[in-house]
């Protein structure tokens, strides 16, 4: 096993402080706040390690000892904020389907808290399996550590990690005044475009203003960025010209024409696409999680029997404490679910209900953890198919729910049998993501000398604070915007969030126990799917790996708003450009290229947290003022006319982005260009 030594204090490792600990925490608030909004908006989340481990160097460089150990401490407790927010993929399902009117804080707290410990708890003895001895490239954790190396190895990287905060801050306050432009209706919030295919079809393209989807579309990569236009093009190049024609609405313009087929036949078609992309992209890692699985119990099994003395770096938290929390959380965990449902329509069903949910949050959160573990080795946590892992897991909530209940006759079962297959979702969900995100955390803490128990413990507390934020946040978007499909909508403003992962999550509950669904358009986009999984093999192969068309990309394209998506296609086309413009650039002999490249990811996060957190702000404001455009009205008079805002908000894009990206350039250059002289 091939280790690298502490870049700093050799004699004493500073790792778990307090200062480490209260600053991770801000971190994790912060984050998780910007997190949820996006992932109500987008559907996707971002990682948050590496911009999380830029701010702890750049603010823990005040003290003298300081060690890298512990900037790893702080990027472990903050990157829960970039994979517990993925509850939100579910949760709002209890307000679309109509069963919660206001979002209840104790039960998600509950939710995100147990699932988040059984995460850690589930993945824990993977560790020298997957990590210690494993080969898998684990793409984020290593990038992370390269990250911590860099910034605290060298005067060099003293300079780049300050560097790195002003490119963090720069971007979000560039994303937020752009956002903020956008809410004064100085510049167009969306820039559009419909028109008539033939005398009975329609089509068109929209993208919303934003530079946070341009940001997650850097950080996803031109891969992914690649998958999503191909998705965008087969949605509103073929399917919705094909179905407005079949599907005639006179009556309607062009725009809402498109719209409505959009939204009530080709959405299907995309969640069909997913389903189909993520089974076989699961069915693909069972071998290798089998096999992963099978060598940690063998590694522990040798372990005790040859009683050697564990170095620091190989030391988990003991085993007989991870039994102990498993087993003392399925308590709250039974109780969770009890509470749910007593007193309620399903208050004769209480019993059997809670037996089978707690039975399947340990048996599938086990499964679920491994498989997703396994996943953020091989291609990376921001990358893992979470979505698929949801989809998967709430079919079989739905299914043993509605087994349950089938018999079962009165006012408003069906909704409630629903909304507990959600929340049992919630809590697996919890399990797979943060199962996710610990394995690629210890890859890190491997890589620089830290001691395992310890992430261990810190995630834990990232899960606590995530947990605690996550609630209030969705109540006030809740108040504020809304969902879209919500019966008892409520919201300030007429601008709902379209939650899309919750949406569809949602949709399949409602369709395994109502029998409701669509099955027909689901099958074509199955189909659509395994299509797409057959270009994206031989593609594969054919370019012995160098490229790649993921099927859940393109799935998810079509079964996201194109105002969604095609932002985030912008924002992956002009990364990869920025790479390629500075990869290799060098000054004095020496490399800046990869520094800028750093500095690149560092401005994307910054676009995606800045407009993330003005517009919970915004939400705090719209519910304080009860005004649904609280920028707008001073500036109502100076407002544009719609295809001036349109052009206004191109040109504002262009510049924020390149100018950013120039800045980085220049900037890592100097960086490189004044250790080389020193």
């Amino acid at each position: 096993m091939s280790q690298t030594a502490p870049a700093k204090h050799p004699v004493k490792h500073v790792e778990f402080t307090a200062r480490g600990i209260v600053l991770g925490i801000l971190i994790t608030l912060v984050f998780t706040a910007a997190q949820v909004y996006l992932g109500l908006k987008v559907g996707l989340t971002f990682a948050t390690s590496i911009p999380a481990a830029v701010i702890s160097m750049a603010l823990l460089q005040a003290f003298r000892n300081a060690s890298i150990q512990e900037n790893n401490i702080v990027q472990t407790i903050a990157s829960a904020a970039g994979t517990l927010a993925s509850v939100i993929f579910v949760l709002p399902g209890l307000m679309i389907i109509g069963w919660w009117q206001h979002v209840h804080f104790l039960t998600t707290f509950a939710a995100c808290a147990i699932g988040g410990v059984l995460g850690v708890m589930y993945t824990m003895p993977l560790r020298r399996a997957l990590v210690s001895q494993s080969a898998l490239p684990y793409p984020d954790g290593v990038a992370a550590a390269e990250v911590l190396r860099v910034g605290t190895s060298s005067r060099e990287g003293g300079a780049e990690g300050r560097a790195g905060l002003l490119a963090v801050i720069w971007g979000s306050l560039a994303s937020a005044l752009y956002a903020a432009g956008a809410g004064a209706k100085l510049l167009a919030g969306e820039i559009s475009t419909y028109f008539k295919v033939g005398t009975k079809g329609a089509t068109g393209l929209a993208g919303s203003s934003s530079l946070a989807l341009a940001g997650a579309g850097h950080l996803m990569g031109i891969t992914v960025g690649v998958a999503m236009f191909v998705g965008l093009a087969l949605a509103w190049g073929v399917f919705v010209p094909i179905l407005t024609v079949h599907f005639p609405m006179p009556d309607l313009s062009a725009a809402d024409h498109a719209g409505a087929v959009w939204s009530t036949k080709v959405r299907f078609l995309g969640a069909g696409a997913i389903g189909a992309a993520a089974i076989w992209t699961l069915g693909k890692l069972a071998l290798p999680v089998w096999s992963g699985l099978m060598s940690a119990l063998e590694t522990n099994r040798l372990s005790r029997s040859e009683g050697v003395v564990i170095a620091r770096t190989e030391q988990d938290l003991p085993v007989w404490i991870v039994g102990l929390v498993v087993l003392l959380s399925m308590v709250p965990a039974g109780w969770l679910l009890m509470n749910f449902v007593s007193g309620g329509p399903l208050n004769d069903l209480a019993l059997p209900l809670v037996i089978t949910g707690v039975l399947y949050i340990l048996v599938a959160g086990l499964l679920a953890a491994a498989v997703c573990g396994y996943m953020a080795g091989l291609i990376g946590s921001s990358n893992s198919p979470v979505s698929g892992i949801a989809i998967l897991t709430v079919i079989g909530a739905a299914f043993l729910t509605g087994m349950i209940g089938y018999h079962f006759t009165g006012p408003d079962t069906g909704q409630a049998l629903v909304a507990y297959a959600l929340l049992v979702t919630t809590v697996v969900l919890a399990v797979a993501v943060i199962g996710n995100d610990n394995l690629q955390d210890l890859k890190t803490g491997q890589l620089v000398d830290a001691t395992p128990w310890k992430q261990q413990v810190a995630l834990i507390i990232g899960i606590f604070a995530g947990a605690l934020v996550i609630p209030p946040v969705l109540e006030l978007l809740n108040n504020s915007n809304g969902f879209a499909g919500d019966p008892h909508y409520h919201a300030i403003t007429n601008q709902p969030l379209p939650a899309p992962q919750a949406t569809l999550i949602s949709t399949l509950a409602k369709g395994v126990i109502g029998g409701d669904l669509d099955w027909g358009l689901l099958g074509i986009g199955a189909l659509v799917g395994l299509a797409l999984v057959v270009v994206d093999v031989l593609l594969r192969k054919s370019s012995k790996e160098k490229f790649s068309l993921p099927p859940l990309g393109v799935g998810l394209a079509i079964y996201l708003p194109s105002a969604v998506t095609a932002p985030v296609v912008v924002g992956a086309v002009a990364g990869w450009l920025f790479e390629k413009f500075v990869s290799g650039r060098k000054v004095n002999g020496h490399d800046w290229g990869e520094a800028a490249k750093r500095l690149g990811v560092l401005v994307a996060s910054g676009f995606i947290v800045g407009e993330s957190l003005l517009n919970v702000a915004l939400a705090g404001i719209i519910v304080l003022t009860k005004n649904p455009a609280p920028f707008a009205g001073p500036f109502a008079s100076f407002a544009p006319s719609e295809s001036v805002s349109m052009i206004i908000a191109l040109v504002l894009a262009f510049i924020g982005i390149v100018g950013l990206y120039r800045w980085a350039a220049m900037r890592a250059k100097k960086v490189v260009a004044e250790n080389a002289d020193g």
